[in-house]
């Protein structure tokens, strides 16, 4: 925590130390919902509606992965804003989704780079051309098609595409100095994941995908999530591997379920993945994945 921070939030705790009980309710739940968590070094990140936001703060400038939605991405740059004056370098999509590019249109005039994947650009226009707000949008101006790599200020940022999983078009981006990785939504951690068939997904890919990232990064490595049962969106090596095991136990089933001949509404009637341990999220979402498996196979 920096000196600036340190002092804010202390003066805030004695401040709601000098309430009554009913004042102190009051002021607490009229705190903000969002906040930002410092991880490593400089890099941190916001939560609050939407996919999880990486931050980097720096005296060369400032540089954000992800913008969740605009309401949300304004109340990240005010927060930022407050802890640094340097400017903003880049903004960064791990993807295309709308809960994960919708804030981008809050930093138009005030970042100086927008940065995706190919797929990612292209699929990103294609969405805002159907929805027809097209004005509502900030689209990268920077693509890259394998890897992407620059330095600001101590930070080392790669990004990394290891091939299509959730869409075809998800980067993983690599802050080397403090090495922390956002996997955006390549990683659901212990909740059954979107998968997007429109824009490219493969469940047999994202296996792939998942073994790369696991064998390409180091032990110490802190991976940040974009989304996570019970907010949790930060953890290392063996979440990554329950996610591909998940995955993996899915593809097995609707595989076998194909070759005892079920039919695909009688496959799309199973309510639980076995061998995967506690997993979360609405029943609609499991069926999802059983029908994007079995399209697989088919």
């Amino acid at each position: 925590m920096n000196r600036r921070s340190f002092i804010r939030n202390t003066s805030l705790t004695s401040g709601l130390l000098m309430l009554s009980s009913k004042e102190l309710l009051a002021a607490i739940l009229q705190q903000p919902a969002y906040k930002l968590t410092r991880l490593r070094n400089d890099v941190g990140i916001f939560t609050e509606r939407g996919g999880t936001v990486v931050y980097y703060i720096s005296k060369e400038g400032i540089v954000v992965v992800d913008s969740e939605f605009p309401d949300q991405a304004k109340h990240l740059i005010d927060e930022l804003k407050k802890e640094s004056t340097q400017p903003f370098k880049l903004l960064i999509n791990t993807h295309h989704h709308g809960d994960h590019t919708g804030g981008n249109i809050a930093f138009k005039g005030i970042v100086e780079h927008v940065v995706g994947h190919e797929n990612c650009l292209s699929n990103y226009k294609r969405v805002a051309a159907e929805q027809k707000n097209e004005d509502k949008q900030l689209f990268q101006d920077i693509t890259f098609k394998d890897t992407w790599k620059v330095r600001v200020g101590k930070e080392k940022i790669k990004a990394h595409y290891f091939g299509a999983a959730h869409t075809n078009g998800d980067a993983i981006i690599h802050f080397e100095h403090a090495n922390v990785a956002h996997m955006g939504d390549l990683m659901f951690n212990k909740m059954y994941p979107v998968v997007d068939k429109k824009a490219g997904a493969s469940f047999k890919s994202w296996v792939n995908v998942l073994d790369k990232a696991v064998n390409h990064f180091d032990n110490d490595t802190l991976f940040v999530f974009g989304h996570g049962s019970k907010n949790i969106v930060t953890g290392g090596k063996e979440d990554l591997k329950k996610m591909q095991n998940y995955i993996v136990q899915l593809l097995n089933l609707v595989e076998q379920e194909i070759k005892a001949g079920k039919s695909k509404e009688d496959i799309l009637k199973i309510t639980s993945i076995p061998n995967v341990g506690e997993w979360t999220d609405e029943l609609k979402r499991i069926q999802s994945n059983l029908e994007a498996a079995y399209s697989e196979f088919v």
